[in-house]
């Protein structure tokens, strides 16, 4: 909205605000807008939780040291979601249709957990919305978004599946596989992240950095002569999503100050199931899925833990883990919590690194 502002301040009054339409800043400013945001108003929305008894309920089968965390305050994914809207709105440019795509795949799914946690919480347990009509409307969202994306598509790029590391391995993907993979990515993505928000601050963190990567990639993706350097597909377009990267940064950065452990609210699946198919849109949107695997290698470990656990329990009867996801197997291990937590980020920094040298190691 800012941009159109800025623009006709430029034509009419002073040249100097056309500095507000470099991409940079307004990631930038996107940024601190959403950090701000989440910090004003954490502490109300908090309070308002806290008040309506909007507190967690801890299954009884999990770690015995979660008891503790009960009545805490869920459904702390709203001030994201608030936050990270409101940037965007104010600092994209919104005729820009990757913006709108992934900023409604964000809301919809946000709705979808919002439903999932007030059901939680109204009913006293901890199963919320069931599985079946949980997936059903996932994969309705994740649906409309990719027959949108290639209904809309410019170019053939638009369609490539490119393998990190590899300069001319490109693969030409048909509509069809197109939509099969970008459902298979935003839903996954999304579960995956669900499944790792199980400690303070575990999950957060891993999203911040992994939204900041993917900003960069968006940024190259959508020069043309960066994305022709660096031998990627040139998307037009796909930069104005570094935005709504960085205001998930913001948001992310802003919610953690409240997250952290020992945390005064969580997130919730309003904020997890968001926040993932977040990033397996943008990941989409500028091509790189795979990347996003490499780079979001915590998630995919927390989901292979508990397909393993429940597919050894089936076959034979025993457990591989002592508990699954994967971090409460550590817990059980002697793991203090936030040993469990900070190593976690670590390895995300890593994996990170890895995701980001496949622009230059190709």
């Amino acid at each position: 909205m800012l941009v159109w502002i800025s623009e006709y301040f430029t034509i009419h009054f002073y040249s100097g605000f056309n500095v507000f339409q470099y991409l940079t800043l307004r990631a930038i400013l996107g940024a601190l807008t959403a950090l701000f945001i989440s910090l004003i108003v954490g502490p109300l929305m908090i309070h308002s939780l806290r008040k309506n008894q909007m507190g967690q309920s801890v299954r009884d089968d999990g770690p015995q040291s979660h008891l503790t965390k009960a009545g805490t305050p869920t459904m702390g994914g709203a001030l994201i979601l608030v936050a990270v809207a409101a940037s965007t709105l104010l600092w994209s440019d919104l005729s820009n249709r990757f913006v709108l795509i992934v900023l409604a795949v964000t809301l919809l799914f946000g709705l979808i957990g919002w439903i999932d946690d007030y059901r939680k919480i109204s009913l006293g347990n901890s199963k919320g919305l069931s599985a079946k009509k949980k997936y059903f409307w996932q994969s309705l969202v994740a649906f409309s978004a990719a027959f949108i994306l290639v209904m809309t598509a410019q170019s053939p790029t638009e369609m490539q599946l490119i393998v990190p590391f590899f300069k001319h391995v490109i693969f030409h993907l048909s509509p069809w596989l197109f939509v099969l993979l970008t459902y298979f990515v935003i839903v996954g993505t999304s579960n995956a992240v669900n499944l790792t928000d199980g400690l303070d601050g575990l999950a957060i963190m891993p999203i911040v950095l992994v939204a900041g990567a993917l900003g960069i990639f968006a940024y190259a993706t959508g020069n043309v002569n960066f994305a022709d350097y660096l031998s990627i597909p040139y998307v037009v377009g796909a930069g104005e999503v570094v935005v709504f990267c960085g205001a998930m940064v913001g948001a992310g950065l802003g919610f953690l100050w409240f997250n952290t452990y020992p945390a005064q609210v969580f997130m919730g699946d309003v904020g997890a199931l968001a926040l993932g198919a977040a990033l397996g849109t943008v990941a989409v949107i500028v091509r790189q899925e795979l990347v996003l695997f490499i780079m979001g290698g915590v998630f995919v470990m927390e989901t292979v833990s508990v397909i393993l656990q429940v597919a050894s329990f089936k076959l034979t009867g025993r457990r591989i883990f002592r508990m699954a996801p994967l971090h409460h197997h550590f817990e059980l291990k002697g793991w203090p919590e936030p040993r469990v937590i900070v190593r976690f980020w670590i390895i995300t920094v890593v994996l990170v690194l890895i995701g980001l040298a496949t622009l230059k190691i190709r």
